[in-house]
């Protein structure tokens, strides 16, 4: 580890000061154009090259003399009187927000000052003249620079989450999530939904890597500490939406052990976007067979490169519009339904190909059986896409997504009756290829058995069912039928009151559900609290899922050891840094250490 420069008084006579990070690390930053150096550069023959180079000057100041110059903080304020914006205050302007736009756009830290700033002195010297380009010169934009100022950026953003936490109204629901990046190392993402100026709102909470273990404590532990560390506690949290393995986040693992420990009357969901994992748990074993011998196939073709060459080559000979085949995947959504779909549109090509190749899956791919069932699972689970595809939004709530999932569920018996009939009008794929009244009393039989277990699996497993009659004035207050409420029900006289009210109805008629029970806070607080406590939580982990893929941008094999907390918060967060404050807290600090 490289040896910690000191700060030496001594050096103000080539108009620096000093800036101290978090860490104690101390860095020399140019007092005439706000410019940040490393630690590295804090040396004589550093700062003196700055100075003469960049400035021209001659030194000789001493720390009094200096402590006496106008700082940029008193010319920033003389000039916001008359509404102008001092030099100073621009260049930290245009620092703060190129940082801000290359987190926003995943680049690395570094595009700044090896292409951006580069480019833009050319573009400079070309079309505005020298004196464009020495102002721009001045702008600082270096790695560490712009390194700084995302750290800045993202604690402000992290402060504006916390402050709306602590003022929200209701408890907050939590969704959780983990993964494992390039390097092997398991990161948990957070995102929060909470209650702010009669509006929903999620926003990203934190990514932390889990340092060693991935147990249930130990994510608990991280989940727990972030919350201490904010000085937060834990109880404001009302649910918890998680997903992944049920040892590390399933209903009865440690996780949520610990966390009903600390706060008892939590509800733990499990997300409900993925169907296709407990699809597969209920499939017969020739339909299970059917679809290992899809993923062989492909790890045939995929998994060797001069197959894959080739294959390629094949599909562009003979003109086919799909050349490149899906890797199987366990981990995404519509990762069976798409290889499935694509197998099945290309399944006399890829016969030729695999006789081409003398593989010793042809004679199982080409047996008609297995294509009955390979239509049958393509069918599936095309359907099944369809259904997670319509719970991948924002605003997800548990009401609206189960009552999806059993919507789907529902359609299941009318499937059965047609199938029963030989019509396999919901099953296009299996429709095209069922020729003959032997093939499809084989199938029907099989479809009929999986689709009754399928159905009795979800049910079990995600308590498929609509709010109990009582409960449903949520959904629609004016519709609802008083007499399913008891009498004793305190909340009662508010519902006949909310119903009689013209305004209110059309309120409802022209707002989302979440909106319109979050505007009746001021009106009906006990209605609007009780609804919201049922609306608030996560139905989907569907956030997380699009952090992780943010993930892949940072986490490259270029910018493999970089943390990426920072970054990553200010890239997805919908929150804007407050530029103004930081940058006076800025200046503020900069006068300070003179």
């Amino acid at each position: 580890m490289s040896k910690k420069r000191k700060w030496d008084d001594d050096y103000v006579r080539y108009w620096f000061t000093c800036t101290t990070e978090v860490d104690g690390t101390q860095r020399p930053q140019c007092v005439l154009c706000n410019s940040v150096f490393s630690n590295a550069d804090l040396r004589p023959s550093k700062l003196s090259d700055h100075f003469n180079r960049q400035h021209g000057g001659v030194a000789g100041h001493d720390l009094n003399s200096l402590k006496h110059m106008p700082t940029p903080s008193d010319q920033s304020k003389t000039l916001k009187a008359f509404g102008v914006a001092s030099h100073e205050d621009a260049l930290l302007q245009a620092s703060y927000q190129f940082a801000y736009l290359c987190a926003k756009e995943k680049n690395p830290h570094t595009i700044a000052e090896k292409l951006v700033k580069p480019c833009a002195l050319e573009i400079a010297q070309i079309v505005l003249g020298p004196d464009a380009q020495k102002k721009l010169q001045q702008v600082p934009l270096s790695d560490d620079v712009i390194h700084s100022r995302i750290d800045e950026m993202s604690q402000d953003i992290l402060q504006q989450v916390l402050e709306d936490i602590k003022a929200s109204s209701l408890k907050v629901g939590i969704q959780l999530a983990e993964t494992t990046d390039m390097d092997d190392c398991s990161q948990l993402m957070a995102f929060v939904r909470y209650i702010k100026e009669r509006e929903i709102i999620e926003e990203f909470l934190f990514c932390e890597p889990l340092q060693l273990t991935m147990k249930g404590i130990d994510v608990f532990n991280l989940f727990r500490d972030f919350f201490l560390k904010h000085k937060i506690a834990l109880d404001v949290c009302g649910s918890v939406c998680t997903d992944g393995a049920s040892s590390l986040l399933g209903e009865n693992s440690e996780f949520v052990a610990c966390v009903k420990k600390e706060v008892p009357h939590i509800m733990i969901t499990h997300c409900l976007l993925n169907p296709h994992a407990l699809v597969i748990k209920t499939l017969p074993t020739k339909l299970r067979d059917a679809l290992f011998t899809v993923v062989r196939v492909i790890n045939f073709i995929k998994g060797r490169a001069p197959n894959h060459r080739l294959f390629q080559a094949f599909f562009e000979e003979i003109g086919i519009e799909y050349s490149v085949l899906l890797f199987h995947t366990e981990m995404r959504w519509l990762s069976r339904g798409q290889i499935l779909a694509h197998i099945f549109e290309m399944y006399e090509e890829i016969n030729q190909f695999l006789h081409h190749q003398s593989s010793n899956l042809v004679d199982v791919f080409e047996n008609k059986e297995f294509k009955i069932h390979l239509a049958y699972l393509a069918d599936l689970f095309k359907h099944l896409n369809e259904l997670s595809a319509s719970m991948q939004r924002t605003g997800m709530n548990t009401v609206s997504a189960r009552e999806k999932l059993s919507a789907f569920v529902r359609k299941f018996p009318f499937w059965q009756k047609r199938i029963e009939k030989r019509n396999f009008t919901n099953f296009p794929f299996l429709e095209e290829i069922i020729v003959s009244d032997n093939e499809g009393v084989f199938i029907a039989a099989e479809i009929t058995l999986h689709l009754q277990q399928l159905s009795n699996f979800l049910h079990g497993y995600f308590s498929i069912g609509d709010l109990d009659e009582a409960s449903k004035w949520i959904l629609d207050p004016f519709l609802f039928n008083l007499d399913f409420v008891n009498d004793g029900y305190l909340m009662k006289n508010d519902l006949a009151e909310l119903r009689a009210s013209g305004q209110i109805l059309m309120e409802f008629e022209t707002m989302k559900l979440e909106d319109f029970w979050c505007a009746q806070f001021t009106v009906f607080p006990n209605l609007a609290k009780t609804a919201l406590e049922i609306l608030t939580p996560f139905a989907t982990t569907y956030l997380c899922e699009l952090g992780f893929s943010s993930l892949l941008h940072f986490k490259t094999k270029s910018r493999s050891c970089f943390n990426l907390s920072d970054d990553i918060r200010v890239a997805i967060s919908k929150k804007v840094p407050r530029f103004s404050d930081i940058i006076e807290q800025k200046l503020h600090l900069q006068q300070k250490s003179l």
